[in-house]
């Protein structure tokens, strides 16, 4: 795994909206210090990072850089009690035809 995703992924999941302004803009510039595309291995490193809301946006760009890597990274239906940001990977993988809705 590259560093950059080791240094991401070690930080734990994005913070809520009640983060201060540096941490995001600290998140967000390690998110971007990212290269596309990840591998299949950062990809489900990433799955992990996501917080308990969207992060001002950045939760949209994390999924998007997920989704650089082989897809797809989630290929189960998520519990009843997974995070939205699961969901919303496998959803886009089941509607974009990559896997069977189970």
């Amino acid at each position: 795994m590259r560093p950059e995703v080791q240094t991401f992924v070690a930080e734990g999941p994005l913070p809520d909206w009640d983060a201060s302004e540096e941490e995001i803009d600290r998140r967000v510039q390690q998110l971007n210090a990212i290269p596309k595309p990840v591998t299949g291995e950062e990809a489900r490193a990433l799955v992990s990072c996501f917080g308990p809301d969207d992060c001002y946006g950045v939760a949209w760009t994390l999924l998007h850089l997920i989704e650089t890597g082989p897809n797809p990274v989630l290929a189960t239906e998520p519990g009843p009690d997974a995070n939205e940001w699961h969901q919303r990977l496998y959803d886009r993988a089941v509607f974009g035809g990559l896997i069977p809705r189970t």
